[in-house]
């Protein structure tokens, strides 16, 4: 480790080690990266992403409070559901009272349950595929939530809540095909390609199952926008951040720390997932325009080419900003970025900066290019180095 990142981290611990956090100085401190070092980079974030108040000596009470309201989350939208879903209409008497599941009443237990596996199975089929390149995902947290994997509940949990709807899916699609001689639905495993996911043993969970657990709470306290694709790569990387902490204090509480960091940066970014503000001035069609407009005052030439070649901002801006470039770049790349945006007070102004930086590092190529070269280099970015980037970004901010 150099002299000069020693000094860097150095640095931070005096930021963070202050009574009242002097968020303007930490932010600029921020801006240039954040060090993974003594857990600094998730400690920041908490802070950068107005989770943790500035007050230190506020901190051991407000976390005490956050993490209860988050298992009080899953008693009521994951274990009691799951009760009565195992308690429910297990004799034939049961079917006599008033809540069963054919029930058409909106309000009854069943019919939430069914909803719910709807927005499930979309979670979960985005989030077991989430950084396949790594195995981080795919590997058991060293923290499982007890509450949800302690041996005496009789509910389901949520990998086998959709385990379970997925194989009476399949047996009733294997019924209206004409087969009328169904076997036996099988094993779990088979729900997915052959050995892609390895099925941890009793007690364990894997991380993405911790990430479900957040996104299906996330879409249950949040009914107007629900789960919608992409969401997962929003959150990995945070959670990410969080589980590899190496503070274990901190670490063994990632899942409800995440929760709320999460659920903050979506206030500030849900418009862009909500179809109908689409075209409003806080909705995503306007980001995606301001990414054209800002190149049109910067470089004239490349947005007069991109025009000429009807290359819209759509194709793929779209993914940029809805997904914080998490698509674009490996894992590391996205948290480096990721220090920069939570660090600006103004990210989603900064994050439109960083889309145009991306356009003007590639002029030349752009400028040489035809529609399908151009396509091809946007919607497969060519530069890994995120430095270079966000060095660009700053100059377009400070007008150079």
């Amino acid at each position: 480790m150099s002299s000069s990142y020693r000094n860097r981290i150095q640095e931070f611990n005096v930021a963070l080690s202050e009574e009242k956090i002097n968020l303007k100085a930490l932010r600029e401190l921020c801006f240039s990266g954040i060090p993974f070092e003594g857990g600094i980079r998730a400690l920041c974030w908490k802070i950068l992403l107005n989770y943790l108040p500035l007050e230190r000596s506020l901190w051991d009470s407000f976390l005490k409070k956050q993490r209860e309201l988050y298992a009080q989350f899953l008693k009521e939208m994951i274990i009691q559901p799951g009760i009565a879903k195992a308690n429910l209409g297990l004799s034939r008497e049961d079917v006599t009272l008033e809540d069963h599941p054919l029930n058409p009443n909106p309000e009854s237990r069943w019919n939430n349950y069914f909803k719910d596996n709807e927005v499930l199975l979309q979670i979960d089929k985005d989030v077991r595929r989430l950084y396949p390149d790594m195995a981080f995902f795919q590997r058991p947290t060293d923290y499982p939530c007890l509450l949800i994997l302690d041996p005496q509940n009789e509910y389901e949990t949520l990998r086998r809540r959709v385990e379970q709807t997925t194989l009476k899916a399949q047996t009733v699609d294997r019924n209206r095909s004409g087969v009328t001689n169904v076997s036996s639905p099988g094993k779990a495993q088979n729900l997915y390609p052959s050995n892609e996911y390895e099925v941890l043993p009793n007690g364990c969970e894997a991380h993405w199952e911790v990430v479900e657990r957040i996104l299906f709470i996330y879409a249950k306290l949040n009914p107007g926008i629900a789960y919608v694709q992409g969401m997962n790569e929003i959150v990995g990387p945070i959670y990410y951040t969080f589980a590899t902490d190496p503070n274990s204090d901190w670490k063994e509480h990632a899942e409800a720390d995440t929760f709320f960091c999460f659920t903050n940066l979506m206030s500030e970014n849900r418009d862009n997932f909500i179809k109908s503000l689409d075209d409003s001035q806080c909705g995503i069609t306007y980001k995606m325009e301001s990414v054209f407009s800002t190149l049109k005052e910067r470089d004239m030439e490349l947005y007069l080419k991109l025009q000429e070649q009807n290359i819209k901002p759509q194709y793929f801006t779209f993914r940029w900003l809805t997904l914080l470039l998490s698509q674009e770049f490996l894992l590391p790349d996205v948290i480096r970025i990721w220090d920069t945006l939570f660090s600006d007070k103004d990210r989603f102004d900064f994050l439109i900066l960083v889309c145009c930086a991306m356009l003007i590092l590639i002029r030349d190529q752009l400028l040489a290019g035809d529609f399908t070269v151009n396509m091809r280099l946007l919607q497969d970015y060519p530069i890994s180095d995120v430095h270079t980037i966000l060095r660009k970004a700053k100059e377009l901010q400070d007008g150079a």
